[in-house]
């Protein structure tokens, strides 16, 4: 049954927070977070304009319900087949979502049940006895309604239609096992700064401090449990940063090439800054870091400092050079293309329901236009590392095909050492170069994020790379 509302309706980032918040709070901000993410909002714009107090477990429960929200969204429209307000929806799709089957539910029903009423008083006073009907039937009929939800794909994986199908022709081997990562918690990988510690004293430092990590690698470091960074021993002084192992390849990947001290590079979609920085730990060179995005562009700046790095840091987009470019060639070029983020979707889970279907195509377009305006910038004998952290293929290994397919095969080369499509499964280092037939480089055994790498050479007048 549908219902009216009172005007107006009530929201909890409007409304003051206790210091020891309830439920019900945290429940009525959380459907604020929902609503502002169908408005096309990211859940991290979202989330900051969420009250302090509140904060930290809105995020908890933000984060399981965009996890759920093909399922909840299914439910409802089962037991509520006519649209209620997006207020009230929102609420009962948090509450729907949460009250999912699990071995370890969040909470146990009747306080979620009577926690969710109590907000549905708050926002909307004439719907509550509405949400506690629907809550309390789905709660009788749980079981039956999970397993019929099995039968609709998107009530199935929580993704969108659109999102499963494009996974399911492009990986017709792993699509299901994707899907299905995505809705894993990802694991917190450390990269250690070699220029500020050792990572031996990295690990020391995590251990003393009670924190259980594993080694990944010689500067790769991951916790059992995530944590906020400032309990990180070391992050605030510069000698550790938080970056997915997938994402640590990119520095390592650009400087096999053998890059002599001072070399020119260009890292052509900077921000934030940890690919930037990475670069720098690892090599003393020379870096032009641009962004088109000013907000985002003052990240590079505040993780430079941190780490104690330095880097000529401008606004430029990398399809105009002609703004920001002196002439000067490039030694080599990092180019972090702008991508649909699929791979990183256990990360952001609200970037399944941003996207949009037609977002792939002009994703492309503009990877595209990156690719060919850059190419003319890096000196012959230079290379370049194009990188999408996208499971899509046209973001990818279709992107790159089509590169060279433009290009003359005497003027660029792909270097047998790129990792091609790693896919956030497992056995990350080696289904996605082999499904993308280049070899892989080595690679920390973990179900790290999923990326798209591309080392190209560009060969010189006498056709060396």
């Amino acid at each position: 049954m549908a219902v009216k509302t009172d005007p107006p309706l009530r929201s909890a980032a409007n409304a003051p927070a206790s210091p020891n918040p309830t439920l019900a709070q945290q429940l009525e901000a959380t459907a604020d977070v929902v609503l502002q993410v169908r408005s096309g909002r990211s859940l991290t714009d979202a989330l900051a304009r969420c009250p302090a107090a509140l904060r930290p477990g809105v995020q908890a429960l933000s984060f399981l319900v965009m996890r759920r929200l093909g399922s909840a969204d299914w439910a409802r429209a089962r037991l509520a087949p006519r649209n209620p307000p997006p207020p009230v929806d929102a609420l009962l799709v948090t509450a729907l979502a949460l009250l999912w089957p699990d071995e370890q539910p969040p909470y146990a029903d009747h306080t979620l049940v009577d926690q969710a009423v109590t907000a549905a008083r708050r926002k909307a006073p004439r719907a509550a006895d509405f949400v506690n009907a629907v809550l309390r039937r789905f709660v009788r009929e749980r079981a039956d309604l999970a397993q019929a939800a099995l039968d609709d794909p998107v009530a199935r994986w929580n993704h969108p239609a659109w999102w499963i199908e494009r996974l399911r022709l492009d990986w017709p081997d792993h699509w299901e096992a994707l899907l299905a990562a995505a809705q894993e918690r990802p694991p917190m990988t450390l990269r250690v700064n070699p220029r500020r510690w050792s990572g031996d004293e990295a690990f020391a430092a995590l251990q003393a401090a009670g924190l259980a990590v594993r080694r990944l690698g010689p500067l790769t470091l991951v916790l059992d449990s995530p944590v906020p960074v400032d309990r990180v021993p070391g992050f605030a002084e510069g000698r550790l940063s938080v970056q997915d192992a997938a994402a640590q390849r990119a520095a390592p990947l650009l400087l096999a090439a053998g890059l002599p001290a001072g070399a020119r590079v260009l890292d052509a979609c900077a921000a934030p800054g940890g690919k930037t920085a990475h670069l720098l730990e690892l090599a003393d060179l020379d870096v032009l870091a641009i962004d088109s995005d000013r907000e985002r562009l003052t990240r590079v700046d505040t993780t430079l400092r941190r780490l104690g790095l330095g880097a000529d840091v401008r606004l430029g987009d990398g399809r105009r050079p002609d703004d920001w470019w002196d002439g000067r060639p490039f030694d080599a070029i990092l180019l972090d293309a702008p991508c649909s983020a699929s791979g990183v979707v256990r990360r952001h889970p609200d970037i399944r329901w941003l996207r949009r279907a037609e977002d792939i195509p002009t994703l492309a377009r503009t990877q595209a236009q990156l690719l060919d305006a850059l190419w003319p910038t890096l000196r012959p004998g230079g290379v370049l590392v194009y990188a999408t952290c996208s499971l899509f293929k046209e973001e990818g290994a279709l992107q790159i095909d089509a590169f060279l397919q433009r290009h003359s095969g005497a003027e660029v080369h792909l270097d047998d050492r790129s990792p091609g499509h790693l896919l956030p499964l497992p056995d990350n280092g080696s289904t996605g170069a082999l499904a993308s037939g280049h070899r892989s480089i080595d690679a920390p055994a973990l179900t790290a994020d999923g990326f798209y790498y591309a080392l190209l050479h560009k060969r010189d007048v006498a056709g060396r790379g």
